[in-house]
């Protein structure tokens, strides 16, 4: 891990150590995000849509799952009964609620 310090200006700018700067490769006016993380900042480059174009070229899909197989597309479809019993209980909660 490399440690270094830089100075937030009364503009509250700073200035990316060199050292830093050369490490990741950083070039001017690139995009960089500042991620909190608990008390901590991180800073990450914000990458391009472009940079993501081909990322997946060649890639197995055997194992894809289909949007049909997700959960809330094979959840049981209540029954008449069961819908009214749902409505009683959300007007009743919502009596409730409101006295």
């Amino acid at each position: 891990m490399s440690v270094a310090t830089a100075t937030l200006s009364s503009k509250y700018q700073i200035s990316i150590p060199k050292d830093i700067r050369e490490a990741m490769n950083f070039k001017p006016g690139e995009q960089l995000a500042f991620l909190r993380v608990g008390k901590s900042l991180r800073l990450v480059r914000v990458r391009k849509m472009e940079d993501f174009i081909g990322m997946t070229k060649g890639a197995n899909t055997d194992d894809y799952r289909d949007r049909s197989t997700r959960r809330e597309d094979n959840l049981p479809v209540p029954t008449a009964a069961q819908k009214v019993a749902m409505q009683k209980r959300f007007a009743k909660k919502h009596a409730q609620d409101k006295s």
